[in-house]
Formats: structure tokens, sequence, C-alpha cells
């Protein structure tokens, strides 16, 4: 399978749908690595430079990677890996190989030591230029309702995008 480096904005759209649904899956660790769904990201221009920002909480186990090795993948599945990213979501990788249970093939980074899944169609290279958390004063009651009532709040990654590159 031909890997291609691709213009940051060209994948954008099908990112964007994907984060959405199914979701994302976010790569960290070297050693151990692990993979876990994410559906809270965004892309853009931040100081000057691509950015993807991801938000992790702290009681995840990709979290304590994050911490570790400031670099991390967001890997783009298909619609047809929804059970995949499913499973990526709901187990932990305290607990079990997710690339295992998911059949995912992990392949070395090419400008990062962290690495991507093979069997997703785009995938972003990224290290960490800044992290902070979520302020939970400065969000809306609603929204700490909905998304914080067990007081688990966020960490936000802005990952300087290194490479965007499609699996043909």
């Amino acid at each position: 399978m031909e890997i291609e480096n691709i213009d940051l904005f060209k994948g954008i759209t099908e990112t964007l749908t994907r984060l959405n649904d199914p979701g994302a899956l976010l790569v960290a660790g070297v050693q151990r690595p692990n993979v876990m769904t994410i559906g809270w990201a965004t892309i853009g221009i931040i100081w000057g430079m691509p950015i993807c920002v991801i938000y992790v909480r702290p009681s995840r186990f990709t979290h304590s990677l994050l911490e570790k090795h400031a670099e991390f993948t967001v890997n783009i599945p298909t619609v047809e890996q929804a059970a995949e990213v499913m499973v990526c979501g709901t187990k932990s990788g305290r607990e079990m190989d997710k690339f295992a249970e998911c059949k995912f093939t992990l392949e070395p980074g090419k400008k990062i030591d962290v690495g991507h899944i093979k069997e997703c169609p785009i995938y972003y290279e990224c290290r960490t230029v800044h992290k902070n958390a979520v302020v939970p004063d400065g969000l809306p009651h609603n929204v700490r309702q909905t998304y914080y009532a067990s007081g688990d709040y966020h960490d936000i990654y802005y990952g300087e995008i290194l490479g965007v590159f499609r699996n043909e």
C-alpha cells in the first residue's frame, strides 16, 4: 500500500465528517502504544502553524502516554470501521490490546516516533506544542452538566501537524 503525503486541507472534509461519525482514532505512546476514539478535535492554523487540537481526559490511559511522549497520530477511519471505532471508545488500553482486538496494523510514523493505523485512509502526524486544561468556570452551566457531571475535565493538546498522509 502506497502512502502519499497530501496537502494539509486536502482531506479536511472527510476528516471532519468521520470525526463526527463514527469518530477518529488517536494513537499515542511508543513502547506500548494505545488507540482511543476521539470525537472532539479541530484542525486549523494557530501561531502560524498547522495545528490539530485534541481533548483527552486525565482519567484515560492515553493521557498518560501523551504525557510521556509528546507526539500522536490522528487516524481517520472509514465508515465501515465503525465497530472498531466503538471498541476503541468503550474499552481501556490498560486492560487490552485494542490493536490486536480490532486487527489494526501499527506502522511506523514518517516524521514522528508514534505509529499510525495502516487500515485508516488518512492520518495526521502531530507533535504537542502546548497543553492546557479545560477551565470549568469558563464553561456554560449546561456544558458542565452535560459533559462534565463527574468532574473529569479534559486536557487540551495542541499538536503541530508535521504531515498529513493518505494510504492508497
